[in-house]
């Protein structure tokens, strides 16, 4: 990397102290404060600090930090990686994680869907990976169509080369207008958000993973990779099974996309499958915490979609335990929780907590899910008699679960 203008070098520093002061006083692991801080000093720190690095950013409503893990993972065989690894996926988060690894060659970024358009335009990144788009805070978050058309907006004319979701209609529009696009069948479970074109406006005939609109000539393109059960297919027709550690079907999805950006990087599938076998957990997602015999699987779920791809992991086996939150990051309005079919719940002891557990007690039982009220998390815990437990929680009921564990990674 070139040397950076004596202005930046010094907002990096004062930024990476300013994260290591807050790491150190318990406050946070200083992934947002020591970018708002180099921000400050220099309002153009993430253009500098992105140059002359090979970038990748990776934006979805689900799946991000996931998939950018298992991206960093892979990438490291080529060298060191600067990355966001505990989702602050806004500007100030991409400056702290830059700045963190400031010799390195190579970086991939998790991004908010709302910020991709800017932080492309800023950071010149030469790889984007756009996975799914589906309902999700809508209280705070543009509507998916407008987040679609503005990703549109953001590719067209640009050289990056985008690695997209062909089985998601509205990420195919978007991404068509890419200079270069690496299309992946990497499948959508949930599809309640793409029923109709978003070209025309018209009705979208689907059948199995192919789709393709009634009025007009979108339609889904022909892959390059494939994701079939627990194996993928590479653009030269070889098979190669994902024997990777993290589990679900969303998550061989989220490998099958990694798979594909980090050949854009020259790194050959064959290389990159045995790095992605090493993930086991990211960011506590995954995560098996043990308490008096109780041992606890931490499962997260933010919208309807999360919450089906979580219901495929959960094992229908075990007690499970649901918390949700509505504070700033989670989205203030409950609604989303009446898109969610919880009756696969049914036949399973399930424990209800977090602060809007009346709300999510109301939609069990017009389900007709029997469920346990609790007052808290611990309490919904004791309540298990030894052995495993399943616990899915929305996004700030997740980080109070992962603090009383000490933020288990």
């Amino acid at each position: 990397m070139s040397q950076l203008p004596l202005r930046a070098q010094v907002a990096s520093v004062l930024g990476r102290t300013a994260a290591t002061l807050s790491r150190m006083t318990g406050r946070g692991d200083g992934s947002v404060i020591g970018g708002r801080v180099g921000l400050v000093l220099e309002p153009d720190l993430l253009r500098k600090l992105a140059q002359d690095r090979k970038l990748v950013l990776v934006s979805a409503t689900n799946g991000k930090t996931t998939t950018t893990r298992l991206i960093t993972s892979a990438l490291d065989e080529l060298g060191e990686v600067a990355t966001n690894a505990f989702g602050a996926n806004m500007p100030a988060g991409h400056v702290s994680a830059l700045s963190q690894s400031k010799r390195a060659p190579y970086g991939v970024l998790e991004v908010d869907e709302k910020y991709l358009p800017e932080v492309l335009d800023t950071t010149g990144a030469g790889v984007v990976c756009l996975m799914n788009l589906s309902r999700d805070q809508m209280d705070r978050a543009a509507e998916i169509w407008l987040l679609a058309q503005k990703w549109r907006r953001a590719l067209t004319g640009r050289a990056a080369h985008v690695i997209a979701n062909c089985d998601d209609p509205l990420v195919t529009w978007a991404a068509t207008t890419a200079a270069e696009v690496t299309w992946v069948a990497a499948g959508q479970r949930w599809k309640e958000d793409s029923w109709c074109c978003p070209e025309c406006g018209g009705p979208l005939d689907r059948k199995d993973s192919d789709w393709a609109c009634r009025e007009c000539t979108f339609h889904r393109p022909e892959p390059h990779w494939v994701l079939d059960d627990d194996a993928v297919i590479d653009p030269r027709g070889q098979r190669l099974r994902l024997d990777i550690q993290l589990p679900g079907l969303a998550n061989r999805a989220n490998a099958a996309m990694a798979l594909a950006v980090v050949e854009v990087f020259g790194l050959p599938a064959e290389r990159a499958l045995p790095r992605l076998s090493e993930v086991r957990s990211v960011a506590g997602r995954y995560t098996t915490v043990e308490r008096e015999g109780r041992q606890a699987r931490l499962l997260l779920a933010k919208n309807p979609a999360g919450w089906l791809e979580a219901f495929d992991v959960a094992d229908p086996a075990l007690p499970i335990i649901l918390s949700v939150n509505a504070q700033g990051p989670d989205g203030r309005d409950t609604s989303w929780l009446w898109d969610v079919d919880y009756r696969i719940l049914g036949g399973r002891p399930v424990y209800v907590t977090g602060e809007r557990r009346l709300d999510l007690a109301l939609r069990l039982d017009v389900a007709g899910v029997p469920f346990q009220l609790t007052g808290g998390f611990n309490e919904a815990l004791a309540a298990q008699p030894p052995g495993k437990v399943d616990v899915i929680a929305n996004y700030t009921a997740f980080q109070q679960i992962r603090a009383e564990f000490g933020r288990a990674v």
